[in-house]
């Protein structure tokens, strides 16, 4: 007799301990269609925040209209103070003077002595920066000059904040000063304050004129202000 042949199927091979081994899938690529859809959005929202970006600052640089004075919180909430703009539509609002902003320190001692420090020239470390430098960053030209701009807007002659944009400037105004300070000098201190120097831009004499008397230079003490303790 023929014996009957008995086709035998393969077996997943098992481990010593009887467990078949788990497969192992490599892992699922993003599906296409979800690469689209997601760089579509992050481009839409990056084109809606250019464009919001660009009304609000337009807003802000333009004449006053009924639009930005309705929009003015959400304006100023946006512009200031990283945005900032030193000129408008239609109006340019060129320097008339020149400022000289320094700043001192003061540290009190365990035993209650009062260490009162000199007066360190902000102004002069930005106009060093300009002046040695073939590309000056914005941050060099501006940030001081525009802070103190602000905070006359927002202070006016008494040097008391009266709204939140006030403080906000003020405190804006401390940090740089405090901050430059700690880069340029060492020790502790607790408070701070800023002198500002302002001279008036003489106005160019015409020809055949005598030149126009230079008018006097008016100086103004900030308070002092308390920091976070810097130093050692």
């Amino acid at each position: 007799m023929r014996e009957a042949r008995t086709r035998v199927e393969p077996t997943e091979q098992k481990d010593r301990g009887g467990k078949t081994p788990a497969h192992h899938h490599p892992p699922a690529k993003p599906s296409p269609v979800l690469l689209k859809a997601g760089t579509s959005a992050a481009v839409i929202l990056c084109l809606a925040t250019a464009l919001i970006h660009v009304l609000l600052v337009f807003l802000h640089v333009a004449p006053p209209n009924p639009l930005s004075r309705q929009y003015s919180r959400q304006v100023n909430a946006w512009v200031f103070p990283l945005f900032e703009q030193n000129w408008r539509l239609f109006a340019p609002d060129p320097e008339s003077v020149n400022r000289k902003i320094s700043a001192r320190t003061m540290h009190t001692d365990p035993d209650g002595t009062v260490h009162v420090s000199g007066w360190f020239d902000l102004t002069a470390v930005d106009n060093s920066a300009v002046e040695h430098n073939a590309f000056p960053s914005h941050t060099a030209q501006n940030t001081l000059r525009r802070a103190w701009s602000s905070y006359l807007e927002t202070h006016g002659g008494d040097d008391q904040p009266h709204s939140e944009r006030a403080l906000m400037i003020q405190q804006y105004l401390t940090n740089i000063a405090t901050e430059r300070i700690s880069g340029h000098r060492g020790g502790a201190f607790e408070s701070v304050q800023l002198r500002v120097i302002t001279v008036p831009i003489a106005v160019p004499a015409a020809a055949g004129t005598a030149a126009a008397t230079p008018t006097s230079a008016e100086t103004r003490y900030l308070p002092w202000w308390k920091v976070t303790s810097h130093g050692n």
